[in-house]
Parts: structure tokens; C-alpha cells; sequence
């Protein structure tokens, strides 16, 4: 029989249990209790405890009804908070620390988890700034916040036909392997040794650029996901592409041959009379990208492969304004008003502003959808694309303790929806951020 020992004798043990709350469980709300430890960094087994007193909870938080759902993944993030991932510094330490300042921030909405952006660039870019931004892992979270998966590279394998506010003096195809390692760097594309980690977790390309969709494979099977974007593939290339691996698509409808009745471009794919696997894709729901009616369209296209993502610049978190922004071999300006980004002098969207938990909330909004079915879109969904199911976008025994603590609103005016409200983020078992007390 074990030893009940005092909670001010006993050591303590880093578990905490969350009670009176309602847990994101596939598409439901559970009542049931939960509990993290934050010395392993884990989601525990309430049964694993049960039965022993020394494992008694360090804290007990009631949550008075309140949501716990897994903390959010973030698969297209440029930048935020005044901070360009893709940004060339003469000192690259710099680099690092400006990005560990973003991770401190990014975790105030929501966001756990994410694949930082590197738009079309120059190779040298790619090759100083990758390091960087390679997956993270628990190091530093009480300094770092957020943490990166692997970076994201959206281009600049793309067509210049559908450059969107890429440059198109700095866009090139990939004939061979060799190409994209002369772009990215070798060791950024080449894992060191067998089990080892590259930074890159994601590319955008054109598949039907060059030799692209024959590249495919060499890709995958280092690890990297393929995505199709900014292209002016017909549904037979895109159709290819996936049948070689591909796997998303990165945000639908931009930036890509349109659909078409004779031919349904990109978006066909996602077709359910199709033989091969549909592809995960990235929606855009800041209500300037794509019409709310288009994104239902989506959704109830391929629902398990709907991803909300953000594809934000620097410029969120900014006041509205006219910024200067260095892309690729250019310097323009980004004109900020709301979550409106556009080149200056120019109709051409650059990005969005808006934050992740806004497209959820949007999202809640246009298509009647509940919340599980929503939260999805930022957890269990992009976790499974990302190849991290069971570790991330979960609140399963023995996933990572990433949590958000959501309360709800009524949005005002006719058929307002239930809209969330960020009350706490936890990450690895420990929680960083409270929202009437800021970071801890």
C-alpha cells in the first residue's frame, strides 16, 4: 500500500490536473478530466495515477467548463511581429535571436507549433538563414515559447506565371537533385547521418517547372513534404505530381490555374472518385484570399484535409502602415490596413496579417461547423500532414502537453456564431502564457 504523504512534504513530481473541463476529443466535447507532466513534456494517463498517492498532482486547476484543445500547428508562417523569416543579416546570430523573440510572441495566440516560412529567394539566403530554423524540439520553452517543426521553403521552384508577390527575377527550375542542394545547401536537403533531422520539412514547387515532379521522390524520401503551389498545373500534372508523392497543396485556390469545367486544375485532385490519395491543402480565411462560400466549397470537398493557415508576413502584430520589404533581389513596400496587406501601388495581395485563431473563429462563423470540427483544421489535421500524429494536434496519452485553454463568446449581429477566446497556453506540461497575467 503506498505512503499518502502531505502535499507540502512530498516532493513534487510536476504533474498537474485540469478538472471541470471539456476536452477536444476527434469531433466532440468530452467532460473529462486531464493531466500533463511537465517533467516529461507529456500528456499522462489519468489511470497511470489513479491508484498512487505519490503521484497526487503538484496543482489542480478548475477550469469552471472551460475547452482544453491541443495547441495549434502553424504550417505557413512568413513572419510576425516585425520579423521576416526570410531576412538576410549581416550578423546571422542576429538571426537567431530575432527568432527566438518571435517563438516568446508567437505563443500569446495559440500557436505551439509551426513550419516557418522562407519565400523565393536567392540560394543564399536559404543556405545562412535554414540552420535556424530547423526543428526545435523542447529546447529553451520557458525562453523560446513556440516551436518549429522545420522550415518551410515556398520556392523558389515556382512559376512565374503565378508568382503572387514572389520575385520573379529570382524564380529557377530544378532540372536534377543537385539543383535544389545548389539552392538550399546539401545539408540542409541531406540528412548527416541515418535518423538525423534536416531543417527543411516542406517545399512549395511547380511541378510541372522542369523536372520537378520526377524530383518528387528524391524529396520524400529524405523527409521533406511536397506541396503544389503557386503553379499553372492541369489536374493530369497535378494528378502526377501526387501520384509521385506530393501530399498538400499550399493555399488553395491562390495562385494556381483556377478551376475549370473542362478541367479542374489543382483543386481536382481532391476529387472522391480519384484513385490515388487526395492531398491535404491550405486555406487562407481572412475574408480577402477566398470567399467564404469557396472555402465551404473546400471543406466539404475533403473536410480531413482541410488546413487553416495564416501565410502572415512580418507585418502582424504591426500597426497599419506602409512597411518596406526586401523581396528577393527588390525593396517595395507592404501597406497595412487591417488584415489587408498589399504591394504599395498595387492591388496584389502580399500575405495576410491576421492571426491563426481568427481564421478559426472566421471559419466558425461562414460554415456552421462546431467547434472540434474546427479546432481540427489547426491541430489533429496539420499535425497528420506534417507526419506528427500522436505527438502533436492530440490531447492522447503520451502526446506532447501542448494545450490551449479556450472560453467562448457570442459574436454579435444575426446567426452569430460561438466564437473562442485565448484564456492560457501550455507547452510540454508548462504553462507560458495567461491572458489576463501574460507570459509566466
Amino acid at each position: 500500500m503506498p505512503i499518502a504523504l502531505s502535499p507540502k512534504t512530498r516532493p513534487r513530481n510536476g504533474l498537474t490536473k485540469f478538472t471541470n473541463c471539456r476536452l477536444v476529443r476527434g469531433d466532440s466535447l468530452v467532460d473529462e478530466d486531464l493531466w500533463v507532466s511537465s517533467i516529461s513534456g507529456k500528456i499522462i494517463h489519468s489511470q497511470a495515477t489513479f491508484y498512487d498517492d505519490l503521484n497526487l498532482p503538484d496543482a489542480t486547476i478548475d477550469l469552471g467548463g472551460r475547452i482544453i484543445a491541443p495547441g495549434m500547428v502553424e504550417c505557413q508562417l512568413n513572419g510576425i511581429f516585425g520579423f521576416n523569416f526570410s531576412t538576410l543579416l549581416d550578423d546571422m546570430t542576429q538571426y537567431g535571436k530575432s527568432v527566438r523573440e518571435i517563438n516568446h510572441l508567437l505563443i500569446q495566440t495559440g500557436v505551439t507549433s509551426y513550419t516557418p516560412t522562407i519565400t523565393s529567394q536567392k540560394p543564399e539566403l536559404y543556405q545562412k538563414a535554414l540552420p535556424y530554423l530547423g526543428p526545435s524540439g523542447r529546447a529553451r520553452i520557458a525562453e523560446d515559447g513556440a516551436e518549429s517543426l522545420g522550415a518551410h521553403c515556398e520556392g523558389p521552384f515556382l512559376n512565374p506565371t503565378k508568382n503572387g508577390v514572389h520575385d520573379v527575377d529570382v524564380l529557377i527550375e530544378a532540372k536534377t537533385f543537385a539543383d535544389m542542394e545548389a539552392c538550399y545547401g546539401a545539408s540542409n536537403v541531406n540528412p548527416q547521418n541515418p535518423g538525423a533531422t534536416i531543417p527543411i520539412k516542406m517545399i512549395t514547387a511547380a511541378p510541372e517547372r522542369g523536372e520537378m515532379t520526377k524530383l518528387i521522390p528524391e524529396l520524400t524520401s529524405r523527409g521533406i513534404i511536397y506541396s503544389i503551389g503557386h503553379s499553372e498545373a492541369t489536374y493530369e500534372e497535378a494528378s502526377e505530381a501526387v501520384g509521385q508523392g506530393a501530399t498538400m497543396i499550399t493555399h488553395l485556390f491562390n495562385a494556381m490555374r483556377p478551376l475549370h469545367h473542362r478541367n479542374p486544375g489543382i483543386f481536382g485532385v481532391l476529387g472522391h472518385a480519384e484513385s490515388l490519395p487526395r492531398p491535404y491543402f491550405g486555406i487562407i480565411a481572412d475574408g480577402i484570399h477566398l470567399h467564404p462560400t469557396t472555402i465551404k466549397i473546400a471543406f466539404n470537398a475533403h473536410p480531413d484535409g482541410f488546413i487553416l493557415v495564416t501565410d502572415a508576413m512580418h507585418l502582424a502584430g504591426l500597426p497599419d502602415g506602409a512597411y518596406p520589404w526586401t523581396n528577393g533581389e527588390q525593396t517595395c513596400n507592404i501597406v497595412k490596413k487591417g488584415s489587408k496587406l498589399l504591394l504599395e501601388n498595387s492591388e496584389t495581395i502580399a500575405g495576410s496579417s491576421i492571426t491563426l485563431l481568427e481564421c478559426v473563429n472566421n471559419f466558425l462563423q461562414w460554415s456552421g461547423t462546431d467547434i472540434p470540427q474546427a479546432l481540427r483544421a489547426v491541430t489533429s489535421t496539420p499535425a497528420a500532414m506534417l507526419g506528427l500524429q500522436g505527438i502533436k494536434g492530440t490531447l492522447a496519452p503520451g502526446a506532447d502537453a501542448d494545450l490551449v485553454i479556450f472560453s467562448e463568446t457570442q459574436r454579435d449581429g444575426p446567426g452569430g456564431s460561438t466564437q473562442l477566446v485565448l484564456d492560457e497556453v501550455w507547452k510540454f506540461g508548462t504553462r507560458l502564457y495567461r491572458a489576463d497575467k501574460q507570459l509566466d
